[in-house]
Order: C-alpha cells, then sequence, then structure tokens
C-alpha cells in the first residue's frame, strides 16, 4: 500500500503554489509529515485502551488468512512478542498485531514497560522475565521479538548482553537508536532518554563483541525519520551479529509500526530469517511513498 495523493489532496494546489524549486524530497517529507500528524491524532486516542497490561489469553484463536495469502505451516512460527517505544504502550501496534495474525501467527503478545523505568538494563530484565513465561505457556523454546524505537534498544540489550540470545530467534527493530541519537539530547532530563545518546555507556556495551550471538537482527530504518540523528543510526553495524539493515522511504518515525507495507516487510522478515544465515548487510530496502 502506498500513500498517494489520493489520501492528500491538498499536494496537487500544493505543486502549483509552491516555488518550482521545491524538489520531490520536500514533497515526500511533506506527505511523511502529514502522515505522521494522522498517526499520531489517531494514537492519542488509542492510547488510553493500552495503558493496562493485556490479559493472557491462550485459547484466543489466530484471525483467518487473506484468501491466496502463502502461508508457512502455523507450527513453525514461534510467538511474536511487541516492545513499544519511549513513553508509548502497547496501543502502538494494534495494526501490526492485526497484520501478524491474519498470516498465522496465533500467539501475538505485546509487553507495557513503565514510562517511569529509568534504566535500559532494567527494562531487558523485564522482558527476559517476559520472554521465559510467554515460552513457558505456549511451550515454545524461543519467540520472535518487535520492538520499536527504544523497545528494539531494549530487546537488543536482552539479547546480547543478558543472553537472550538462546531464547530469541528473530529480532527486528523499527527506527531504534542502535548508534545513539543526537535528538535525544533535547530531552535528556530522563535518564533513558540520555541512554540513547551516541557514546552511552548503554551503547558502549552493545558495541562489545559478542561472539557466536544467535540471534537473527533485521532493522528497519526510514530516510525520513526525525528522531534519528543521524539517519542511519537506526542501522546496525557490529561485526559479530547476524543482521540485514532495511531502508524504509516516505514514512517518519511513527508510521513505521503503522504502515501495511512496512507490516509487509515484518511478516516477510519474521517469515524467511533463520539464525546463522550469512546475510550481514543492507537490504533494497521498502519504497512507501
Amino acid at each position: 500500500m502506498k500513500v498517494t495523493e489520493a489520501a492528500l489532496p491538498f499536494l496537487p494546489l500544493c505543486r502549483r503554489l509552491l516555488p518550482a524549486r521545491l524538489t520531490d524530497l520536500s514533497l515526500a517529507l511533506l506527505k511523511a509529515t502529514a502522515l505522521e500528524l494522522a498517526i499520531l491524532a489517531g494514537h492519542l486516542l488509542l492510547y488510553p485502551a493500552g495503558i493496562v497490561q493485556e490479559r493472557r489469553d491462550s485459547s484466543r484463536p489466530a484471525l483467518p488468512a487473506p484468501d491466496g495469502a502463502a502461508q508457512l505451516p502455523t507450527e513453525t512460527k514461534p510467538p511474536v512478542v511487541l516492545l513499544h517505544g519511549f513513553i508509548d504502550n502497547r496501543s502502538v501496534f494494534v495494526l501490526l498485531r492485526r497484520s501478524l495474525s491474519q498470516h498465522g501467527r496465533q500467539q501475538v503478545e505485546s509487553l507495557n514497560y513503565s514510562p517511569l523505568t529509568c534504566d535500559i538494563r532494567i527494562a531487558a530484565e523485564l522482558l527476559g522475565r517476559h520472554i521465559e513465561q510467554v515460552c513457558e505457556r505456549t511451550g515454545s523454546r524461543q519467540v520472535d521479538v518487535v520492538g520499536h524505537s527504544l523497545g528494539g534498544l531494549i530487546a537488543r540489550y536482552y539479547v546480547q548482553r543478558l543472553g537472550g540470545d538462546s531464547r530469541v530467534r528473530t529480532l527486528v527493530t523499527l527506527g531504534t537508536p542502535h548508534s545513539g541519537t543526537r535528538v535525544a539530547r533535547l530531552a535528556n532530563a530522563h535518564p533513558i532518554v540520555r541512554q540513547m545518546r551516541p557514546g552511552s555507556p548503554v551503547l558502549e556495551e552493545l558495541a562489545q563483541p559478542s561472539p557466536g550471538c544467535r540471534t537473527h537482527f533485521v532493522a528497519f530504518w526510514s530516510d525520513l525519520d526525525h528522531i534519528m540523528d543521524p539517519l542511519d543510526a537506526a542501522c546496525i553495524e557490529h561485526p559479530d551479529l547476524t543482521a540485514v539493515n532495511v531502508r524504509v522511504s516516505g514514512v517518519g518515525h511513527l508510521a513505521l509500526p503503522v504502515h501495511p507495507a512496512v507490516a509487509s516487510g515484518i511478516r516477510q522478515a519474521l517469515d524467511t530469517a533463520h539464525p546463522g544465515e550469512p546475510s550481514t548487510g543492507r537490504s533494497n530496502g521498502l519504497t512507501v511513498a
């Protein structure tokens, strides 16, 4: 699904009124910004519903797959754990969760961590306990994890520093500041935000050697992500990690866990990624706009 001018009817008028030197990049940024504002408005409406931790219902059936959708056997798909970003909650994953369920993921769970959490390490320990509970409840040996923004960093810390690579088969991150973002300096009153700055002790820990790490990493990064400075801060560059960096064009930070084209890329990453594959590098990416 593409973001088209039909969704933003004012763009043809903008082309006539704005100077000719307005580039395609500027128009893409305009569309991405409009989409971000629309997503923010919708998310604010859903936010109260996501404050409370979700009820664990192992008997909940998956939604039927769309007609004609090619499916892997359900029993080959491990549970998926979704982890939100800073000052957010599980409501950000409403659409992604539905997409995963429609394509055969019977076990999809979201974990809320408190906005008062002041240390990525503590949040990573909480994630580890939650994943152990998921494995015990479902009988699965491993899970897949999708983390948006800070959530991806928390999950990566669990995998690299707390032995989570034995439990996490695939970790997908969406707009996660793997090498730190300078934008975080604008809100550095919060300790966990300071940990997302370049050169923080937490990021230095993640840069240390991780020989034998068994988790497969897929990092989605956007060329219009206003939270990442620089933009490729959301890429994973580590000699010991098996990772693919996927460039997304045409969407901003908030749209990454919401946009259907990104959801399709996430499903593909979860269905095809296998630990140990020699696939470190950058993919061709997704063009959304």
